[in-house]
């Protein structure tokens, strides 16, 4: 066994000694990358230095690496551009082991029947995206049926309009082992795409100002967002039909619009969502048929409604989260309450602590009947500050008629939860 490990390491050390840098630029022997792709081996280094190459269709269909040199994301990469011309896809990764680095690829085609990318990875492994800008995009990284790859500090911009002719920023299907990480994404159809995607993490990305969501998820398990910033979108962020999901440290904040959230859950189930800040959106998070999820440790800042549960929503647990200047706290449309809401900070909350212990005496009902009248009319809306709504709402405080009598919280915090 140690003569055969010796064995493999000199293989493994040859081929790295074989490989080669080919260099293309307008005064170098090579001029095209197909060309330099074509007479590369395996493993080989493709060198793009400064200059603009005006190529589309581009396959690589072998291990190897196309780097921009001296390439820099702070001045704009302008050392290796390449430019589509609007005529098509750009790059197609084929093969297992690719590495496209620091080079700016701009106008990618625009189409109602094909999906042009960037930079499409089709069944392929361990490929790396990194350190890229992609400007005026339809698609800009696009992953189908694969696996174990990383897409990390790329920028990617487009001018969309309407979610009928713009395309994804990043946008993974049917693969799994996928890290995307420190991203900057906007104006694009969706920021984000994952859909049949397991086993992958989405961390430190920036998706802002894009024409649908931030990040769209789709029947996509087992898969952890952290850390991310998710800024006026057009309907914020949707995950839907998925289960055993980790959402942690994100922020959701600005997404404002008559159908517009920070978060949307739709059938989910078994997920710890924590931590994460919720902060002037029309909506906090959008509740509908979701089960066995954990909101612990989250802030709801300025928000319209904080949390509103649609339906079909069963042994969710929501303690220990900051609530604060909401509109409206919560809304719940069922008489039906199978989750728990305690110990959590309600900025509205007027009771009284005789007993010095930190919890309120009395609970706080979070629903108001307001809350109730808007949503069967909602142009009452525009009353939201009278006299005579705070008026209704303290009666149905002391008396629920219409409002669900076992949504409340029985041991209110007094002070606001520091994390």
């Amino acid at each position: 066994m140690h003569k055969f490990t010796l064995t493999l390491l000199f293989i493994v050390s040859l081929v790295s000694l074989q490989a080669k840098d080919i260099e293309v630029c307008a005064d170098c022997q090579i001029q095209r990358i197909k060309k330099a792709i074509a007479l590369a081996d395996r493993g080989d280094r493709i060198i793009l230095k400064e200059g603009v190459f005006n190529e589309y269709g581009i396959v690589i269909d072998k291990p190897l690496s196309i780097i921009g040199m001296k390439h820099s994301i702070v001045d704009g990469g302008k050392d290796a551009v390449i430019d589509g011309g609007q005529r098509g896809e750009i790059f197609t990764i084929t093969a297992d082991s690719v590495t496209i680095e620091g080079l700016t690829i701009v106008n990618v085609a625009r189409s109602y029947t094909k999906d042009h990318a960037a930079i499409r990875i089709h069944r392929a492994k361990h490929f790396t995206i990194k350190n890229n800008i992609l400007r005026n995009v339809f698609f800009g990284i696009l992953v189908e049926k694969s696996h174990h790859g990383i897409i990390d500090n790329n920028n990617v911009s487009s001018n969309a309009k309407s979610e009928f002719d713009a395309g994804n920023g990043i946008h993974i299907w049917h693969s799994s082992g996928v890290k995307v990480s420190n991203n900057k994404l906007t104006g694009l159809r969706d920021g984000i795409y994952f859909e049949f995607v397991t086993n992958s993490i989405i961390t430190n990305n920036v998706s802002t100002n894009n024409v649908r969501y931030g990040l769209h998820f789709m029947f996509s398990n087992h898969d952890e967002y952290y850390d991310n910033r998710f800024e006026n979108n057009g309907a914020g962020v949707a995950v839907m039909f998925s289960k055993f999901i980790i959402m942690k440290r994100n922020v959701f904040t600005k997404n404002w619009g008559s159908a517009s959230y920070g978060l949307l859950l739709k059938e989910i189930s078994d997920a710890e969502i924590e931590n994460n800040v919720f902060e002037e959106n029309t909506l906090g998070i959008d509740i509908d048929g979701t089960t066995r999820i954990n909101y612990r440790h989250n802030e709801f800042i300025n928000n319209g409604w904080a949390i509103k549960i649609t339906g079909g929503c069963y042994e969710n647990i929501v303690e220990y989260n900051n609530f604060i200047a909401n509109a409206f706290d919560l809304s719940i449309h069922s008489k039906v309450n199978d989750n728990s809401f305690n110990n959590n900070y309600w900025s509205d909350y007027a009771g009284y602590d005789l007993d010095k212990d930190g919890i309120g005496d009395i609970p706080y009902r979070p629903v108001k009947l307001f809350n109730y009248i808007v949503n069967k009319t909602p142009e009452s809306i525009v009353m939201l500050r009278s006299l005579f709504i705070d008026i209704i709402n303290f009666s149905e405080k002391v008396s629920p008629v219409f409002t669900p009598d076992n949504v409340m919280d029985s041991s209110p915090l007094m002070k606001k939860i520091k994390f």
